[in-house]
């Protein structure tokens, strides 16, 4: 759950106020002090905490939300408002070059996942029919231009480099003029990090900046390190002027108060977060959706959008044709298990659905265990008994038990909740046929 500490308490402070039919201003005053506490335990800026609580406080005061049928759940409506405010407002883009290559540089310091991001940005705007090009400019650190050559070679994008004996600035210039002549319309640079901030450092990358022109400069910060991310980035700002942020480790126990803070702070918007350690678990912010999440609200928006990039829409349509026509076999069954694991995480996909808070998603155990015991009950059946559960019998469940690692008593339990699946569709399909045979012929009389 992302920020699951601080999206408890905020939910718990707002839902006091919620059932009220009628609020006071010390009402609202006791919710905001428990809200100011929420987001100083996150690491949120003070500055930026007490400029928040001051907007929603006035606003919530308002004759507008005092006279209202449903004063509660109007000041969680400010709250939402306030909080996508902080955070960017809108979706902010990455600006593409008129005339190409668009070149974006990636800065940041050691530890941050610097070269692991410059490799899921170029799988993500592969996807979006670029033609990207890696650039090695990292010359200090031991083994990391073979990581990006790894990583490249993972999300089959090329990567240029001319090892580790040559200056970053002249390998940056050199990147470009190859990525001119072979068609890369987008390049993207990963440079050197340190420790902490210091005069080499940056140094090099007003070289390398003042060398290229970079479209984008992206400041890779790490979300588990709190209010020490604003003052990287004010720090890179200063001296670069970054265009924009990218959040990593967002899927781990970050409190929120690089998020909340960075953008009111510095001014830059978060372009991106890094929502796990796969190359394909990097996705553009959205500040509005993100306030959501945090307040219990859902993200349904992402969780179409996630399910339209792993859900195979030639496939759902011959699985509709199938559960039609009853012909649902345990290979589909098989298929539609892939496509649900390419969604991520459960508790993170269970996470984005609206009212489930990160309270209720504690107390539920999501044991992904068992979806790869049901895959090898399956792949433990032969062809003919995947088409035709019916077939087996006490000796083939013994044997599709031993080749599974499971007990018989699994295997009967996984046939059992097939067959009632089974079952289920054909009564959604019938009702189907009978409500079209009423729109049809008028409804019958009872």
């Amino acid at each position: 759950m992302v920020f699951e500490s601080l999206s408890e308490k905020l939910q718990n402070a707002l839902g006091k106020l919620k059932g009220r039919g009628k609020l006071t201003e010390k009402d609202v005053d006791l919710a905001m002090r428990e809200v100011k506490l929420a987001l100083l335990e996150a690491d949120v800026n003070f500055k930026v905490v007490k400029k928040f609580i001051k907007d929603v406080k006035q606003r919530a005061i308002g004759s507008e939300v005092m006279e209202s049928l449903t004063p509660g759940q109007q000041v969680v409506k400010i709250v939402n408002e306030e909080l996508t405010s902080l955070m960017g407002e809108k979706e902010s883009k990455l600006e593409f070059s008129p005339t190409p290559p668009t070149i974006v540089l990636m800065c940041g310091l050691q530890g941050a996942g610097k070269t692991t991001t410059a490799g899921k940005l170029a799988n993500l705007l592969k996807k979006q029919n670029k033609r990207p090009l890696l650039v090695a400019c990292d010359v200090y650190r031991p083994a990391a231009i073979k990581q990006l050559q790894v990583v490249g070679e993972k999300v089959d994008v090329p990567v240029f480099s001319m090892g580790d004996k040559n200056d970053p600035v002249d390998i940056a210039k050199a990147a470009v003029e190859h990525g001119k002549r072979n068609g890369n319309d987008l390049i993207i640079i990963d440079t050197a990090g340190r420790l902490h901030i210091d005069e080499n450092l940056m140094d090099e990358l007003e070289g390398i900046k003042n060398g290229v022109n970079p479209n984008e400069i992206l400041l890779v910060v790490d979300s588990m390190t709190g209010q020490d991310a604003v003052t990287v980035a004010e720090t890179f700002n200063g001296r670069l002027g970054i265009t924009g942020v990218v959040l990593t480790k967002l899927d781990g126990d970050a409190r929120g108060g690089a998020a909340l803070s960075i953008r009111s702070v510095t001014g830059k918007p978060i372009k991106y977060v890094g929502m796990g350690e796969k190359l394909d678990e990097l996705r553009a912010f959205h500040p509005d959706r993100m306030a959501s999440r945090i307040l219990g609200m859902g993200d349904v928006l992402s969780l179409i959008e996630k399910a339209e990039e792993s859900f195979d829409a030639k496939k759902a349509m011959e699985l509709e044709k199938k559960i039609r026509s009853q012909q649902f076999t345990f290979d589909d069954f098989l298929d539609q298990l892939d496509q649900m694991k390419n969604l991520g995480p459960l508790d993170q996909i269970l996470g984005m659905i609206p009212g489930v808070n990160s309270k209720q998603l504690k107390n539920l155990n999501v044991d992904e265990k068992e979806i790869v015991k049901i895959e090898a009950i399956i792949k433990s059946m032969t062809k003919e008994e995947r088409n035709d559960p019916s077939i087996i019998n006490s000796s083939r469940r013994k044997r599709i038990a031993q080749g599974s690692g499971t007990s018989v008593p699994e295997v009967n339990r996984l046939l059992k909740q097939f067959k009632e699946t089974k079952k289920m569709m054909k009564r959604f399909t019938d009702m189907e046929k009978t409500m079209k045979k009423k729109g049809k012929f008028g409804l019958p009389f009872f």
